[in-house]
């Protein structure tokens, strides 16, 4: 059953890495390359979309490393998995107190019009995307560890 676990935890946690990403390497540069307006709908759409998908994936992959980490307590990948869960924890914290204050006005954006600081808002975004996709790869790989270990 725990390697059923272990899978499932480096899977999903892998996937959402993948997505994270993705969001970083490709969909935003491609939405900043298009023209101004069709480039606000994309990112409005991706902010509703992935607004409400992404919280609940997040919240899953800790809750699955902490059940991990309950499990396997006074083994030596237990020290890996609480790292990555910290890591995890703190992309948590920074997503809901910077990034998901502005994607929820972005995804306001195609109704209600853009501010005149909308490319700022959109830079700081990506700016703290990319240290949340840095601490989710580590997560990521320290689980990988961990799995390597059991």
């Amino acid at each position: 059953m725990q390697e059923l676990l272990v899978t499932v935890t480096i899977v999903l946690v892998g996937l959402m890495v993948g997505v994270e990403l993705s969001v970083a390497a490709f969909v935003e540069p491609i939405f900043s390359r298009l023209p101004p307006a069709a480039g606000i709908a994309a990112r409005s759409d991706g902010a509703r979309v992935l607004g409400r998908v992404m919280p609940f994936w997040y919240i899953g992959c800790v809750l699955l490393g902490v059940i991990w980490a309950a499990l396997t307590w006074g083994h030596p990948q237990v020290l890996l998995i609480a790292a990555a869960l910290a890591l995890l924890l703190l992309s948590v914290v920074m997503s809901i107190t910077v990034l998901v204050p502005i994607n929820t006005r972005v995804a306001r954006w195609a109704r209600e019009g853009t501010p005149e600081d909308w490319q700022q808002q959109v830079r700081r975004w990506n700016v703290f995307h990319y240290a949340r996709v840095g601490l989710i790869v580590a997560a990521f790989v320290l689980l990988v560890l961990a799995g390597l270990t059991a």
